[in-house]
């Protein structure tokens, strides 16, 4: 599975999801980029699943248009530490079918 993390997560926790080919937006060069065209970027270059802390990103984005499974991290802040407590949970989504659209893991 291709997996992203956007640049408002650790690039740390890349190393969590070994199983999985995943990159961060400053892996690819796309650091800065807006919403809507990191979403393009996103769907040209065959991406799975994008894990952001951007709770925003459902509601500024139009998921008919980007047939993308989201996943945003629900955390008291984006730091490793804490959101490393969330891998079982991120895990245990990307086993099942994904969802088009915007997934919430919380604590």
């Amino acid at each position: 599975m291709r997996i992203l993390l956007d640049e408002n997560l650790p690039k740390k926790l890349k190393l969590d999801f070994a199983k999985h080919e995943i990159y961060t937006v400053h892996d690819k060069g796309w650091t800065g980029k807006k919403n809507g065209e990191l979403m393009k970027l996103l769907m040209d270059n065959e991406f799975d699943v994008l894990f952001t802390f951007d709770k925003n990103l459902g509601f500024q984005q139009n998921f008919v248009k980007y047939q993308l499974a989201v996943f945003v991290l629900n955390a008291a802040d984006n730091t490793y530490d804490v959101l490393k407590n969330l891998v079982g949970k991120i895990n245990e989504a990307l086993e099942k079918p994904l969802q088009i659209g915007v997934t919430e893991i919380k604590e």
